[in-house]
């Protein structure tokens, strides 16, 4: 009898281990796809603005077509934002768009006539909205990267999930804080 028992103490805590491994694996795959669809959403906006960028450089140039470093910036800006593999790469690559960024704004900011483009102004707000998106899409890419290290990195989740294919993601941060602190500056 007391065999028995032993048993189905035994039995009880390994059926209990097996529904944590299988709740947590569940979990982390979760999170996992979340991530995933974060930085989805991330390629998505900036694909949208780079696919915006080209039209305002057009609305730029017919005004101030002697700005052709400005216009190059941009444009180099836009093809490393486009290539950037991952979040470290676009993390670079978002630092100089946005210093290409302010560097167009400001030169439109010299010609009134522009200023006053109907179609310049549509681009220009396009523009501003897509970087809202972009913002608000990499603060819930590190939200649920925040949360699938802290998955990964907790006891007894540690000792486990690695070995499960689970490893920790980076988060999207610009490696110039100083690029992103003033978002570029638009005027109507």
């Amino acid at each position: 009898m007391e065999w028995l028992i032993a048993v189905i103490i035994v039995v009880a805590l390994i059926v209990i281990a097996g529904i944590y491994l299988w709740a947590t694996y569940n979990s982390l795959v979760q999170l996992n796809v979340r991530v995933d669809e974060a930085w989805s959403d991330i390629t998505v906006q900036l694909k949208r603005r780079a696919d915006l960028l080209p039209n305002l450089i057009e609305a730029v140039k017919g005004y101030a077509a002697h700005e052709k470093a400005v216009f190059e910036n941009v444009t180099r800006a836009r093809a490393e934002t486009l290539s950037a593999a991952g979040p470290a790469d676009a993390g670079v690559a978002e630092g100089h768009m946005q210093q290409a960024l302010k560097s167009l704004f400001a030169v439109a900011e010299a010609y009134p006539q522009l200023q006053a483009s109907q179609n310049f102004l549509q681009l220009q707000q396009a523009v501003v909205d897509t970087e809202d998106k972009v913002q608000a899409s990499r603060r819930f890419y590190n939200g649920g990267v925040r949360e699938l290290n802290t998955k990964i990195k907790v006891f007894p989740n540690n000792l486990f999930a690695r070995n499960l294919g689970f490893h920790e993601r980076e988060f999207f941060e610009v490696i110039d804080g100083a690029a992103i602190s003033e978002p570029p500056r638009v005027q109507f």
